[in-house]
């Protein structure tokens, strides 16, 4: 009798155990499931968050012609190694106010949208240092003919307010127009409005900036003692909208503090273990994501990953910001035209 009850109780632990067994190994399949379901939803979501414009089928072959660079230069990172071989982004902050988070922001009710902010990123051949060239808005080009989405073109402007590309063409004319007075060919389009970039800031946990002077400017609602500062989101835009608290109230007083901002974001990122804290990761990608709009070669989180990627090696160090080299336009003092032979010079070295 009691070897058959030793044998029952022995069966029923087997039972209760192979009971648990089953009920973890549901539990951690169906974890699974909802975890690969996240996932699934958190790529779609962080696609989906990405514009796109077609510029190269819009603009055809009438553009600088790209540099021959080896095929090994241009693999992906699903065929092998990163990409290496330099390249040239038109990266845009645009002044839009449509959506009331940027109409906020923008503290303003005019319509439409503007090149508010305009920088050539030159990535050098290895990917390991870069020069950006801020393009003063307020320039006087030649704004040459853009093709329409609905149809036709503009007409040839002269002397004509660069920031006024992007107004009446679009990314498309704004390219177009970048590659006209630069004779540089775009690799690539980046834009991000005032949302996404206030997000982007917030995400990363703010950015220290040192002003050289105090900034009192009502216009953008920024008031800065001179000296280090941590800046949110907001406080980070206004800096980069400030105008009429430094200098001169022109728009190149205001780059200077731009290119502080380029310098404290890549420094923020670097010091960020975004690998290591996965919803923090997620946080600064989705923020990344929205607002963005590109041309159709970086219009997916697969290619804005491989890009970024490629960058691991830049560090802010390695970054030269300047301007182009501009003077005051003869026909208007309170606008800037390039300064000969300097800013060919410029262009040059990034062809």
């Amino acid at each position: 009798m009691t070897g058959h009850k030793e044998n029952g109780d022995e069966s029923r632990r087997r039972g209760r155990r192979s009971a648990v067994l089953k009920a973890a190994g549901l539990t951690l399949a169906g974890a699974l499931v909802l975890a690969s379901a996240a996932a699934g939803w958190a790529y779609w979501h962080l696609n989906d968050n990405i514009k796109s414009v077609d510029i190269d089928s819009a603009l055809g072959d009438d553009r600088p012609a790209r540099p021959l660079v080896t095929p090994s230069a241009t693999a992906s990172a699903s065929a092998g190694p990163l990409p290496t071989e330099a390249l040239n982004i038109l990266v845009l902050g645009s002044d839009s106010r449509s959506g009331k988070e940027n109409k906020a922001l923008g503290g303003g009710d005019s319509s439409g949208a503007r090149s508010d902010t305009a920088m050539v990123v030159h990535i050098d051949a290895g990917r390991t240092s870069a020069t950006v060239v801020s393009i003063p808005r307020d320039t006087l080009v030649t704004r040459p003919s853009c093709p329409l989405p609905s149809g036709g073109s503009t007409a040839v402007a002269y002397n004509a307010m660069f920031n006024s590309a992007y107004s009446v063409g679009g990314p498309v004319c704004a390219v177009k127009t970048v590659e006209s007075i630069t004779g540089v060919r775009m690799d690539h389009y980046i834009e991000i409005d005032f949302s996404g970039f206030a997000k982007l800031v917030d995400a990363l946990g703010g950015v220290d900036v040192t002003t050289d002077q105090d900034i009192d400017d009502d216009l953008s609602h920024l008031h800065l003692k001179k000296g280090p500062h941590h800046l949110d989101g907001t406080q980070a835009l206004a800096l980069a909208r400030t105008r009429h608290g430094i200098g001169d109230g022109s728009d190149l007083g205001r780059i200077g503090l731009q290119q502080k901002l380029v310098k404290a974001l890549l420094e923020q990122m670097a010091a960020t273990s975004l690998l290591t804290d996965p919803a923090k990761l997620y946080r600064v990608a989705d923020a990344a994501t929205a607002g963005l709009t590109t041309d159709t070669g970086l219009d997916s989180l697969n290619e804005l990953m491989n890009l970024g990627q490629s960058l691991k090696d830049l560090s802010a160090d390695n970054v030269r910001t300047v301007m182009m080299p501009v003077v005051p336009a003869p026909s208007d003092h309170n606008r800037v035209v390039a300064r000969e032979p300097a800013a060919s010079t410029l262009w040059e070295s990034l062809r």
